[in-house]
C-alpha cells in the first residue's frame, strides 16, 4: 500500500487535471462525431420522425407531385409546378394576390408533409398547400384546421402571417441548437441552427465534453458527470425524463431558447394547464395539446407506477416496442390474463361475426378492435386534417361524465351513433354503479358558482396522489372562484417544492393589500425563472413607486429577466402586447405606444389591444385618439360594461356630458353592482340639474355598499342642494350608527 500509494496519487493528480476538461462550456459537434460508438441508436434514428423533422426541398426529400398540378383550396385554385429545377406554388400571397413561390425546405413526411418558403427578414413561412403522404394528395390545411373560418390574407391565421411563421411557432422543435434570434425593433430574424433536423444533441446536449470523455482512459474519467453530457436520459426519475421530452411534446409558452444546463423545465419553457377551452373539463385532448399534459395526468405517471415514455416507445427511432402488438406494451405490466380477456374489455375477437363501427373521426374500427387496449384507454381524433393522436391520460371510459359535462368518452367516440345513456348503461352492468370521483366534477362545480366546491379543490391540492398539473389547475380556480378561501391557505403554495404549483399560486392571488405584497417579494429570489419573472411582473403592476431597498437588487435582476422573456416572444402579436403593457407600467409610454401598434398592425382581431391603448393615449392627453380607440373597441365588444364605464368617463373629460351620461348608465344596468359606477352616474346627473336621478343613484350606491362614506355623499348632495328635511333625516340616522362621528354634531346643529 505504501509503495503504490505515490502511484495513486499520480493517476489522482492526472485524472483531475484532463477531467478539467468537464468545466468547458460544452459545444454542438453534429451527428457524425456519435457514430462511431452509437451505430445502432444512429440506425434507430436514421429515417425516423425527428431525422425527417425538416431538410431542404430537393428530389429526394419533396414527396408531392409538383407535375403542373391544380390544388382547390380556401375557395382558389392553386398550382404546384416546377421552373428550373426548382419545387414551386402558385398561391396567394400576403395582400392576396396569386403569386409563385419557390419551397426552400420540407417539413416532416408522414401522414402529411409541409413546405416551407422563404421571405424578406428571415422569415420562414408554412404553405397552407400540404400532402397527405397517406393518401398521396394534395389538400389545403386552412379548410381541415379552421373549416368554419374565412381565412383570408389579412388574418393572423393566413400562412403568410405569423401564425404559420416557422422561426416563432415551429422551428425549436424541428431543429437542434435552434437559436430564434428576433430582433423585436426591427421585426426581423436572424435565426440559426446546429443541424437543420433533430438530432442527437437535440436531447442529449452538446457533446463536446462527452468526446473528451470518451478519448481519457477509463481511469481518468471520475470528473465527468453524465458522461460529459449535460442532459442525463438515465439513472433519473420518471418525472425528469418525460420534462426531458416535455419542451417539445407539450402545449406551452417560451421563456427561451432551450438551454441545456438546466434540468428545470420551468427555467425555459411553462406548461399549459389541461384547462378549457383548450382541454375538456375533464382534462381530455380538444385541441392541439400534445402529450405531456395528458401523460403527466394518468396513474401511469404517479410514483406507484413511474412510467416513462421509452417505456413505449423506442426513443431513437421513434416507433413503439412490439410493433403492432399494441396489447403487449400494456402487458409489460398489466397482467394479460386479467386484463387482456373479454372479461375485461367485453369486447368481440377479431373473427368474429358483426359489423365494423364508423368513430366520430370518421376511422373505422373492424370487429375486434375493441379488444385492443388503446381504443378504449386512448381514444384520440384528427388534427392538420390527417394526422391521428391519441390521448395519452390512458384514462377509464366515463360516460356519466359525458352526460353530465358534455366531455367526450372512448365508448361513444367509437360507437358514435349511440347515445351517452346507452354507453352508461353497459358500464353500469359490467362494474356497477359506483364511480370514482373525478377532479371534473370539482371544477365544473365552481365554474357554476358552488360552495362546496373551495373544500374539494383544496382536497386536490392536498392530495399528493393527484397530479401536479391538475393541482396546480386547482389553485388557479380557487384564486378565481374563491378568493378568500385560497387566502387563507395560499403561503403554503407559495412554499411547495412543485415550482409548477409555486407559480400557480403567485398567478392566483388577488392583490389587494401589503401583505400580499409581501408575500410576492421572496418569490423574487426563487431558483425557478418563470416563479421569480412572474413574482416581477405582477409587482410591475402593482405602481410601487419604491420596491423595499431590500429587495429593490432582486427586483431589478427578475424583472430584467422578465424582459427578455417579453422581447424573446415579441414576435407574436400577444408578446408585443405583453412588452407594451410592461413599458406602459413602467411609465415608458413612447415604446408602449408602438408596440399597442405593432400587435394591432399584426392582428387586426385583437380588439382588447384597442382598449389599453386608448388607456394609454387618455394617459398622455391625447383624448381624441383614445376617443377614437374605445369608439372602435365598443363596435366589436358590446357588452363590455367596464370598458363602457371607462368611455362615459373619457366623454366627460371631452365635456361631451350627454353622451357621457348615456354610456355610463348603460354600463351600469349591464353591471348594476358597482357602487362606484352609482355614484358617478349620481354626480352626472347633478351636474346636469336632474336632482331626482342624482338622489337616486347616491341610494342605489348605499345599497351596495351602506357605509358612512357611501351616506355621507348623500348627505353632502342634501346639504349642497338646501333638501333641508332630507339632510335632518339622514344626519339623525347617521348619528345613531355612527356615535362617535362628531362633525355629524355640527352638521345637525347647523341644519337646526
Amino acid at each position: 500500500m505504501v509503495l503504490l500509494f505515490p502511484a495513486y496519487l499520480l493517476v489522482k493528480t492526472y485524472a483531475s487535471t484532463e477531467s478539467s476538461y468537464s468545466y468547458d462550456k460544452p459545444e454542438f459537434v453534429g451527428r457524425d462525431a456519435c457514430i462511431e460508438c452509437h451505430l445502432a441508436e444512429y440506425n434507430d434514428w436514421k429515417g425516423s420522425h425527428h431525422d425527417k423533422a425538416m431538410d431542404l426541398a430537393t428530389d429526394s426529400t419533396v414527396l408531392a407531385n409538383f407535375n403542373n398540378v391544380s390544388i382547390e383550396g380556401s375557395g382558389m385554385t392553386h398550382r404546384a409546378f416546377m421552373q428550373d429545377g426548382k419545387f414551386m406554388v402558385n398561391t396567394d400571397g400576403s395582400d392576396g394576390t396569386m403569386q409563385d413561390f419557390e419551397i426552400k425546405y420540407v417539413f416532416g413526411f408522414t401522414p402529411l408533409q409541409q413546405y416551407l418558403v422563404e421571405f424578406e427578414g428571415g422569415r420562414l413561412q408554412t404553405l397552407a398547400l400540404t400532402w397527405n403522404t397517406l393518401d398521396s394528395v394534395w389538400y389545403h390545411m386552412a379548410d381541415s384546421t379552421y373549416a368554419n373560418q374565412s381565412i383570408h390574407h389579412g388574418n393572423w391565421l393566413h400562412w403568410t402571417n405569423q401564425a404559420q411563421n416557422w422561426n416563432s411557432m415551429c422551428a425549436d422543435c424541428h431543429s437542434t441548437n435552434l437559436q430564434k434570434n428576433y430582433d423585436h425593433i426591427n421585426d426581423t430574424y436572424s435565426t440559426t441552427w446546429s443541424e437543420m433536423d433533430v438530432s442527437c444533441e437535440a436531447c442529449h446536449g452538446p457533446a463536446s465534453n462527452h468526446l473528451k470523455w470518451a478519448a481519457l482512459p477509463e481511469y481518468a474519467r471520475d470528473g465527468f458527470e453524465n458522461y460529459g453530457l449535460p442532459i442525463k436520459t438515465s439513472g433519473i426519475s420518471n418525472e425528469q425524463y418525460v420534462d426531458n421530452c416535455a419542451r417539445c411534446h407539450s402545449r406551452r409558452s417560451a421563456l427561451g431558447d432551450f438551454d441545456y444546463s438546466t434540468h428545470n423545465i420551468h427555467n425555459h419553457i411553462i406548461p399549459s394547464l389541461p384547462d378549457v377551452p383548450t382541454w375538456h373539463i375533464d382534462g381530455q385532448i380538444l385541441e392541439e395539446d400534445y402529450v405531456y399534459a395528458s401523460f403527466t395526468q394518468s396513474k401511469m405517471y404517479t410514483k406507484e407506477r413511474e412510467v416513462q415514455c421509452n417505456d413505449c416507445h423506442n426513443v431513437h427511432s421513434g416507433k413503439l416496442l412490439f410493433g403492432d402488438d399494441h396489447n403487449k406494451l400494456c402487458t409489460q405490466c398489466h397482467t394479460a390474463d386479467i386484463y387482456d380477456t373479454p372479461d375485461h374489455h367485453f369486447h368481440k375477437a377479431a373473427g368474429m361475426s358483426g359489423e365494423a363501427v364508423i368513430s366520430d373521426s370518421g376511422v373505422k374500427f373492424e370487429v375486434g378492435s375493441g379488444t385492443s387496449c388503446i381504443n378504449c384507454h386512448m381514444h384520440g381524433q384528427y388534427y392538420m386534417g390527417v394526422d391521428y393522436r391519441r390521448d395519452h391520460s390512458f384514462r377509464v371510459p366515463r360516460p356519466d361524465l359525458s352526460i353530465k359535462y358534455g366531455v367526450p368518452n372512448a365508448c361513444n367516440q367509437c360507437h358514435a351513433d349511440k347515445s351517452n345513456q346507452w354507453a352508461e348503461n353497459y358500464i353500469t352492468k359490467w362494474h356497477g354503479e359506483s364511480r370514482t370521483y373525478h377532479f371534473a366534477e370539482a371544477f365544473d362545480a365552481a365554474r357554476h358558482g358552488k360552495s362546496e366546491a373551495a373544500n374539494r379543490l383544496k382536497t386536490i391540492i392536498d392530495d399528493e396522489l393527484y397530479p401536479h398539473n391538475i393541482r396546480s389547475l386547482s389553485i388557479q380556480h380557487m384564486g378565481t372562484y374563491f378568493q378568500d378561501s385560497l387566502k387563507k391557505v395560499v403561503d403554503s403554495y407559495l412554499g411547495n417544492l412543485y415550482p409548477g404549483i409555486r407559480l400557480a399560486a403567485i398567478r392566483a392571488i388577488q392583490v389587494t393589500s401589503e401583505e400580499d405584497i409581501n408575500q410576492i417579494y421572496p418569490l423574487l429570489r426563487d431558483d425557478t425563472k418563470a416563479v421569480r419573472t412572474e413574482a416581477a411582473r405582477i409587482l410591475s403592476t402593482l405602481g410601487i413607486e419604491q420596491i423595499p431597498q431590500n429587495h429593490k437588487k432582486a427586483y431589478d435582476t427578475a424583472i430584467e429577466e422578465y424582459e427578455q422573456i417579453l422581447i424573446y416572444n415579441a414576435d407574436f402579436p400577444i408578446g408585443k402586447f405583453n412588452l407594451a403593457n410592461l413599458y406602459y407600467n413602467q411609465e415608458r409610454y413612447g415604446e408602449a405606444e408602438m408596440f399597442y401598434l405593432r400587435a394591432l398592425k399584426q392582428d387586426e382581431e385583437l380588439q382588447f389591444v384597442k382598449l389599453n391603448l386608448a388607456h394609454l393615449y387618455n394617459k398622455i392627453k391625447q383624448n381624441d385618439k383614445a376617443e377614437s380607440l374605445f369608439r372602435d373597441y365598443l363596435k366589436y365588444e358590446t357588452e363590455d360594461a367596464q370598458a363602457m364605464y371607462s368611455f362615459g368617463l373619457l366623454l366627460s373629460e371631452l365635456k361631451k356630458y350627454d353622451e357621457s351620461l348615456k354610456y355610463l348608465v348603460k354600463s351600469y344596468k349591464m353591471q348594476p353592482e358597482r357602487p362606484r359606477a352609482a355614484h358617478n352616474i349620481a354626480m352626472m346627473f347633478d351636474f346636469q340639474g336632474n336632482k331626482e336621478e342624482a338622489e337616486n343613484y347616491l341610494k342605489k350606491e348605499i345599497a351596495l355598499i351602506d357605509n358612512y362614506n357611501s351616506n355621507g355623499e348623500l348627505l353632502r348632495f342634501y346639504l349642497a342642494n338646501n333638501m333641508t328635511s332630507q339632510a335632518k333625516k339622514l344626519a339623525l340616522e347617521m348619528k345613531v350608527t355612527y356615535p362617535n362621528a362628531t362633525e355629524l354634531d355640527q352638521v345637525i346643529e347647523s341644519i337646526r
